[in-house]
């Protein structure tokens, strides 16, 4: 948890101690994620504005703000959102109609406990944060699953069904490349598997795992839902799929999840591969140096790749047919994985690379 020294003694001299923690907590918490909410709306413009970029287009540049054309496009779509009915179908089960969307939203906000910005800076800090976090990101099937099913509607549970086995086969992948970070830092604890990469860009494992880094992102984007790998709303074949009924803010927290995910991929993307809040710079300058440190900065800087990683991938590919991303899931990444863990195996029980080969 973070410690916020001063803050916390202005809350204990308002109020007993033991209202004190809990109410820091909560600020923290509250800040975390009007800081999240705030990025992935300017991720939407994001996107809009790359895209464009990328097809010689403009990009939205109509609402204005700060006198910058553009820049509140993503509070125009949400006045919008806010202001449209909520239509749920007659023959629709309403509670679970209504209850999908936050299935959707919740884990991948929840997954945020455990992702440390920079040293000493996480909700929780505990010892088994990688099955956390591999528990929580197969949470959001069940959303999808739901809202397809609980709108009684042909095509939107089409769309779930073949949503939830995208996802189910990339989990697979995802969670093998994870065993193989878990391998290399002998640790399930997240800050444990960024200071086991210390010393420099090459002791990052985007060097020793390069192969399950490739998985690991792919698999990611397909989790995410995104082009190329988005059958689950391909409106030319199921109509938008297990989103088709919903409008509205329940269809904008499908939405909010699925970028909050894209940020949620990237960041893990920098923790497991490419040192978290560690220096490009750490054993090249002195200890002392600012550029060497340690820091959100590094951390924040290093997950902007990753997240115009989305963005490129959807402007460059075209929308893969369902079978060949069944085939890339079960018979491309997956066996890749198993490959690269016996290599791996290998070189930690040989002392190859850093690894310290506790396993």
């Amino acid at each position: 948890m973070w410690e916020w020294g001063a803050l916390r003694d202005w809350l204990s001299g308002l109020m007993t101690p033991y209202w004190a923690n809990p109410l820091l907590t909560a600020v923290q918490i509250l800040m975390v994620m009007i800081g999240l909410v705030l990025t992935m709306a300017f991720y939407t413009l994001a996107e809009r504005k790359v895209i464009g970029w990328i097809q010689s287009r403009r990009g939205p540049n109509r609402v204005n703000l700060f006198w910058i054309p553009g820049l509140g496009q993503p509070f125009a779509d949400v006045i919008k959102l806010m202001f449209k009915e909520i239509i749920i179908p007659a023959d629709a089960s309403g509670f679970l109609f209504r209850l999908a969307p936050f299935l959707s939203l919740v884990p991948a906000l929840a997954i945020w406990a455990v992702i440390p910005f920079s040293p000493q800076h996480a909700f929780a800090n505990i010892d088994a944060g990688l099955l956390y976090v591999l528990a929580l990101t197969s949470m959001g099937v069940y959303g999808i699953i739901l809202a397809g099913w609980a709108a009684n509607s042909k095509y939107a549970f089409l769309g779930a069904m073949r949503s939830a086995a995208q996802i189910v086969a990339y989990e697979i992948a995802m969670g093998f490349a994870m065993v193989g970070v878990l391998m290399a830092a002998g640790s399930l604890n997240i800050g444990d598997i960024i200071e086991a990469q210390r010393g420099g860009p090459l002791s990052w494992n985007w060097f020793w795992l390069f192969p399950l880094l490739i998985v690991y992102f792919i698999a990611g984007v397909a989790e995410t839902n995104r082009a190329p790998f988005d059958v689950a709303e391909g409106e030319s074949e199921i109509v938008a799929g297990f989103h088709v009924d919903y409008s509205g803010m329940a269809f904008a927290l499908f939405f909010i999840a699925e970028y909050v995910n894209m940020i949620l991929i990237s960041a893990l993307t920098v923790i497991f591969f490419f040192g978290g809040w560690l220096s490009p710079f750490d054993g090249y300058l002195s200890e002392s140096a600012w550029l060497a440190g340690p820091s959100f900065f590094w951390f924040g800087l290093k997950t902007l790749f990753p997240m115009f990683c989305f963005l490129w991938l959807r402007a460059t590919f075209p929308r893969y047919r369902y079978d060949q991303i069944m085939r890339l899931g079960w018979k491309a990444l997956i066996p890749v994985t198993l490959v690269w863990l016996l290599v791996e195996g290998f070189m930690v029980y040989f002392h190859v690379g850093p690894w310290k080969g506790h396993l």
